[in-house]
């Protein structure tokens, strides 16, 4: 099983949510950290190779983006809390520059 690795702000960011979407971002995070895709996903090319973004329906849209091709981690890069239809360019802007981070 891969350990989590939360890179800049996005620890604390996933325990801001709500308790019933940080509980299910943990059943998420837990399959992946097990090689299993989440139930609800979508490539996030725009991040990065190999990115994907988690989406949870609890009290609101809530999304976290990671990465987890990296053999020696699931790298978290961003966590928040999605108000319109499309991800903002600053959300998608801040996980290319964690992903951009860890690529290095």
């Amino acid at each position: 099983m891969k350990p989590l690795r939360f890179v800049g702000s996005s620890l604390d960011d996933l325990q801001n949510f709500p308790a019933e979407a940080r509980r299910d971002a943990g059943f998420e995070l837990d399959a992946v950290q097990r090689g299993l895709m989440p139930s609800d996903f979508k490539p996030m090319l725009n991040v990065g190779q190999g990115a994907y973004e988690i989406r949870i329906h609890a009290q609101g849209e809530w999304r976290v983006i990671y990465v987890a091709k990296v053999e020696s981690a699931v790298y978290v890069l961003h966590a928040f809390h999605k108000t319109t239809t499309k991800t903002s360019k600053s959300d998608i802007a801040l996980a290319a520059s964690r992903y951009r981070q860890i690529a290095s």
